[in-house]
């Protein structure tokens, strides 16, 4: 028995010793994120959809040649026009001038680009009305069939490379351009009607653009945010933009249990739970990880922590003062965010409003000569 002591020994120290089982201090509060992002959600929803009535309305009255209801041409359906934001912005760049053609355009892109630069990528899953139908389209999808289809690796990798193609395409085009040649599109009929034949395009649309439409519509059932991760190059945009935001989501390594609830929830398929910090250009700041933590502190929208140092696995009650130390003063609220995104926008757009630097001042008489002929006119 004695000969054998020593042999156990050696046998039992050279068997790895398991890694502890983290403690979960689980949260004090509810998360309300989610709800306090769908109400932002649908009020901007809200509001495009009015925008896009008042839009109808001024149509018509040209198109009727004055006989239907007069209303204001509403200036927010320039942010239907990604392209002309861009190019009044390169305008604004160069000549230290707002445009006088859709300077909206370049109001409305200036707004989403810095809260992209401030708040992650939070214009796609808060604001956009084009993101939250299809968050709800892929929700509806997951409700019909039990889960979504996510598509392997090989392929998903280069699908996601075409929005930045396109993105490519568009800054190319833009890029090229001089400030003359810019001032010329825009004051040119094509460019003064570029949101009436938007809008003829979608009241005019053709058997091939139905099934262009329904078979997007299809793909966002079935696939997770197909339009929004591999085709728009608005968020193509505002990823890249995002990546040097100071805001972003954090994991806390030593309040971290390791359940992975986070990366199972996350839309854009991101690891999370692997992640110190998301960097990706594909997230959002949805935030949908941070309300399923179960964890207190593990996972936030936050500012970069406070340093704190921690070499040993803390108890419960360490743990709970380290990360709440790291964190004082960091996370941002989904309370603040939604506060944030709303001041941003309309004070923004109020002080574009007061600086006269909103409304495309062209008279009656010049609308009533273009809008009725609008698919004349081409570039």
């Amino acid at each position: 028995m004695p000969v054998l002591k020593p042999v156990l020994k050696s046998v039992l120290a050279s068997v790895p010793a398991s890694t502890p089982r983290k403690l979960l201090v689980r949260r004090s509060s509810s998360d309300r994120s989610q709800f306090t992002r769908r109400i932002v959600q649908f009020v901007f929803l809200a509001l495009n959809a009015w925008i896009g009535i008042q839009f109808l309305l001024w149509a018509r009255y040209f198109e009727s040649n004055g006989t239907t209801l007069y209303v204001s041409r509403p200036a927010g359906v320039d942010g239907w026009l990604p392209i002309a934001g861009l190019m009044n912005l390169k305008y604004l760049f160069l000549t230290h001038t707002f445009p006088a053609i859709h300077p909206a355009a370049a109001v409305l892109m200036g707004v989403f680009v810095l809260a992209s630069l401030l708040l992650k990528k939070s214009f796609c899953s808060w604001l956009c009305p084009i993101g939250t139908i299809s968050e709800y389209l892929w929700k509806l999808g997951r409700r019909l069939f039990r889960r979504s289809l996510q598509l392997p690796r090989w392929l998903d990798i280069p699908m996601r490379g075409l929005k930045y193609l396109l993105l490519a395409f568009f800054l190319l085009i833009v890029v090229s351009m001089s400030a003359q040649a810019l001032a010329d599109f825009m004051q040119a009929p094509f460019g003064i009607l570029a949101d009436v034949k938007m809008l003829g395009f979608f009241r005019n649309i053709g058997v091939v653009g139905i099934a262009v439409m329904a078979a997007l519509v299809l793909l966002s059932v079935v696939i997770q945010n197909f339009w929004c991760r591999f085709l728009c190059p608005y968020g193509a945009l505002l990823g890249l933009v995002s990546v040097v935001s100071p805001v972003k989501i954090r994991r806390d390594k030593n309040a971290c249990i390791d359940c992975a609830k986070c990366a199972k929830a996350c839309p854009s398929h991101l690891p999370v739970d692997q992640l110190v910090q998301v960097r990706s250009v594909e997230c959002t700041g949805c935030m949908e990880c941070v309300a399923v933590c179960p964890a207190e502190h593990a996972l936030q929208f936050a500012l970069p922590p406070r340093p704190v140092s921690l070499n040993v696995l803390p108890d419960a009650a360490s743990m709970i003062e380290t990360s709440a130390s790291r964190w004082k003063g960091r996370i941002l609220d989904p309370r603040f965010v939604a506060a944030a995104l709303a001041i941003l926008f309309f004070g923004l757009v109020g002080l574009a409003r007061l600086t006269d630097h909103w409304q495309t001042h062209l008279s009656r008489e010049v609308y009533m000569q273009l809008v009725p002929n609008a698919d004349t006119f081409s570039h």
